[in-house]
């Protein structure tokens, strides 16, 4: 049985906030003088399925947790989905349709279970209780808040300041969020820091209920490649839990250094101290950052692909990064006829098509700034006249096409 104080420590690494820590003393010591685990609640709004490094933050601590004993309750929120999570939003979210969000959440479940440890997790579907609630009972549950509490929250008070409106329904996404603590019993919930409010409802509404709080565990959230949004897929800022071994190591060696702690703290499983001793000796020059990044590298990739494919990432990272080499299995692009011409072949065109930048305006934009090469020669011309059968075409550090005509 692991001591308590490790239990905090491990529990601790990375949080933004933990209320409170004595609550969490206190139940983890009346675990183990029951020899039951904690439950362990993390809730889930299937509304975007594929899960990238930003979302396994709290996937992760769960991980952790279910390491020292603990038990992951994790809510698939296909009710409260049908209404949208409101957190963050400046206008009335859409809601899923049913066939959506169960199509969601079953590719949910398939990508958890790659973190989590399924045999020590039971999902649950919030629609189990919520859908029975009789009308009289969700009188009795909007009851338990105010209309003044809701508008504390930042999102609702920017609202209702700049006149936009707001459905009574959404007011009821923290309440059931809440209510799915009761339902389950709950001894700590985690969630982001956007979630701040709803988890503090749950706190409310279980005491309400007759139960005792939960612990809310906060994690931060993850600034993406860029180092400065939130990691997101719409910004091109993320890193698929699914990635390739060699695309996930090169683009975690593609952060900046200020993020290594926070990456080791919140996208890896190492030890609190070890991760401090990285720190202390990085602070004090004896441990190179090149050197810290490609351990984090090597760690992220081996946690979702395993050790022998990360160590060949790194192999190929260092031939291709290091040495200025071409990968070894380069993907072969077919070259659509009608971006070729009198003139040439449309280099934007093609690397838009290829898959290799967001839009055209953004392809010129790394062909003006050097940043695009075939076989190994920056160009500089949007229209090229002398590709050719087994062409490489790079673009950035990364991404590479062999082309088919």
């Amino acid at each position: 049985m692991v001591a308590i104080e490790e239990q905090i420590k491990i529990i601790s690494k990375g949080a933004d906030e933990i209320i409170d820590v004595d609550e969490l003393k206190n139940k983890l010591a009346k675990a183990q003088k029951e020899g039951r685990p904690l439950r362990v609640k993390l809730g889930l709004d299937p509304t975007a399925p594929d899960i990238h490094l930003g979302h396994a933050v709290v996937l992760r601590k769960i991980k952790q947790m279910q390491d020292l004993g603990h038990k992951a309750i994790i809510i698939i929120g296909d009710f409260t989905a049908m209404i949208g999570d409101p957190t963050g939003r400046s206008k009335t979210r859409p809601p899923l349709s049913r066939e959506q969000v169960l199509e969601n959440a079953r590719t949910y479940q398939e990508q958890i279970f790659k973190i989590i440890d399924k045999e020590k997790t039971e999902v649950r579907f919030n629609s189990e209780w919520l859908g029975e609630l009789k009308f009289s009972d969700v009188i009795e549950l909007a009851g338990k808040y105010t209309v003044a509490r809701m508008l504390e929250r930042e999102d609702f008070k920017k609202r209702f300041e700049n006149q936009q409106s707001i459905g009574i329904h959404e007011f009821f996404y923290p309440l059931m969020q809440g209510y799915d603590s009761v339902a389950v019993e709950a001894d700590i919930e985690l969630g982001g820091t956007d979630q701040r409010f709803n988890l503090l409802m749950g706190r409310t509404i279980q005491k309400d209920y007759g139960q005792e709080s939960q612990v809310a565990l906060l994690m931060p959230l993850l600034e993406g490649t860029d180092g400065v949004e939130k990691m997101s897929k719409s910004l091109g800022n993320y890193i698929g839990i699914y990635e390739e071994p060699d695309q996930m190591y090169g683009k975690v060696m593609s952060i900046p250094d200020e993020l290594m702690i926070k990456y080791y703290e919140l996208a890896t499983d190492i030890h609190p101290d070890e991760i401090e001793r990285i720190k202390t000796s990085l602070e004090d020059g004896s441990y190179h950052p090149r050197d810290a990044k490609m351990r984090l590298a090597r760690e992220i990739t081996t946690l979702y692909h395993g050790e022998e494919a990360a160590i060949k990432a790194e192999e190929q990272f260092k031939a291709v990064f290091q040495k200025g080499g071409v990968p070894e299995d380069v993907p072969t692009f077919k070259v659509p006829e009608n971006i070729i011409s009198d003139e040439g072949i449309d280099m934007a065109r093609l690397i838009v098509e290829a898959g290799m930048a967001p839009s055209t305006s953004q392809a010129r934009r790394l062909i003006s700034q050097g940043a695009v090469k075939i076989n190994g020669e920056k160009i500089s011309d949007i229209k090229i006249s002398s590709l050719k059968d087994g062409d490489i075409v790079q673009v950035g550090k990364r991404n590479f096409a062999k082309i088919q005509l």
